[in-house]
């Protein structure tokens, strides 16, 4: 298979391979490109067309720009794939950001300083119609829709690479968690008992639910004997709208035992609900949710949200945020010795590794308790160890065992590591 280029300017260049000859009209098959650039440029344009050819990976070259593509993935393949909130987050993505920035560009002529570029625009001034930069946790969001979308072009033929495998999205630094310690949660939880929402609190803090979990709770979902509810729904936001739909995966979908305490506030509020919806002629169903509004209505999330923060400014308490409640329940759980992998199943984790990444300041605590775990059970093992010997030797004071330099030199020696330091 033999190629050529034809220059056509002076930043021209027009590649034609001879790929063999047709055999309906026993003519000459050629594919011809044009490129612009320099003639090095061209020269390594053709070999990559070549050895694409050679190994069956060319494709055909289309019309479509990166623009085009984004909507038509979007439209004929993301949409399918995501769920009604992805798909507003990943529209917002490609129509307000993607699009304007690279859209223009030719999609096979899509190359990575196209992105790198982008990425660093957005970064440095966060666009054209926006002068706040944009965090590298919203970049590698961008990041992440275009790789997918350009992902979805190479399996169907539309493009032979994807560039976006070719770009390092910027690193995103995990933002600290704060958390309320054991000392603070009573005076958290004493400024918040004078507040209507008391026993929501309670429930963020002492199961470690979502926001959208709780919100979505039904008393049908709530076993106040068996003191265990079930998540089996979340509500957020959509289009200025809250909508209440099953959790994104099966391990949202999960059983949350409930403290003895929380049991008992819960079965309180039932009977302060009952009570209050008879007054108002509607009796509280089973499908009602655990905390609504008059009409039954679910309880809006950035209402509860903005009270919680007025609560927190106005009592002079931590700074934390109403999801911190959540990463509280969790970090206590393990600087108890709780096992990663329940705290993982109660906070409905897809896999235990995203526990341990999240919550990766706890490690250090548990290290250290773990390191002192083990220096006791090596304590009680060289203890168990020399009784055994002078029980021995007090046995048969004659013929004592463990005359010998070694075993001298064992029942001499300290008891532990840290009294042989001090020795």
């Amino acid at each position: 298979m033999k190629g050529h280029l034809y220059k056509r300017s002076s930043t021209s260049w027009t590649i034609v391979v001879d790929v063999g000859r047709d055999p309906e009209t026993n003519g000459r098959k050629q594919i011809s490109r044009a490129v612009k650039g320099t003639k090095r440029e061209a020269d390594s344009a053709l070999r990559e067309m070549l050895a694409a050819l050679d190994n069956g990976t060319y494709v055909k070259p289309n019309r479509f720009t990166l623009g085009e593509w984004l909507v038509q993935w979007f439209e004929g393949y993301a949409k399918m794939q995501t769920s009604p909130r992805t798909q507003t987050a990943y529209w917002s993505v490609i129509s307000q950001h993607l699009i304007p920035a690279l859209g223009a560009i030719p999609l096979a002529q899509l190359q990575p300083h196209h992105v790198e570029r982008f990425y660093a625009r957005e970064l440095a001034e966060g666009g054209k119609k926006r002068r706040k930069a944009l965090s590298a946790t919203s970049v590698r969001f961008y990041h992440r829709i275009l790789r997918q979308a350009l992902e979805h072009g190479v399996k169907t033929g539309q493009v032979a690479r994807n560039v976006a495998l070719l770009v390092d999205p910027p690193r995103s630094t995990r933002p600290k968690i704060t958390v309320l310690s054991p000392d603070e949660i009573p005076q958290f939880l004493d400024v918040a008992s004078r507040t209507d929402l008391y026993v929501f609190y309670c429930l963020l803090l002492y199961t470690g639910l979502r926001l959208g979990e709780a919100l979505a709770l039904r008393w049908r979902r709530v076993d106040l004997l068996g003191a265990e509810l079930q998540v089996t729904e979340t509500i957020y936001r959509d289009k200025g709208r809250d909508v209440v739909k099953e959790p994104k995966t099966a391990h949202g979908r999960r059983a949350v035992d409930l403290p003895p305490s929380l049991a008992v506030l819960l079965r309180e509020h039932k009977a302060r609900q009952q009570a209050l919806r008879l007054e108002l002629g509607h009796p509280l169903t089973e499908d009602g949710f655990v905390f609504a509004k008059v009409d039954g209505s679910p309880l809006n999330a950035r209402t509860v949200s903005s009270s919680f923060h007025s609560l927190v400014r106005k009592e002079g308490l931590p700074r934390i945020r109403l999801h911190d409640l959540r990463h509280t329940h969790a970090t206590l759980m393990l600087q108890a010795n709780v096992h990663p992998k329940v705290v993982s199943e109660r906070l409905g984790h897809a896999n235990i590794s995203i526990t341990l990444d999240v919550y990766s300041h706890v490690l250090p605590g548990m290290q250290k308790a773990a390191a002192e775990a083990f220096d006791r059970i090596l304590d009680g093992a060289e203890a168990q160890h020399t009784c055994s010997i002078v029980s021995k030797m007090l046995a048969n004071p004659t013929d004592p065992p463990g005359t010998d330099d070694h075993q001298l030199s064992y029942s001499n020696r300290a008891s532990s590591p840290s009294k042989l330091i001090q020795s």
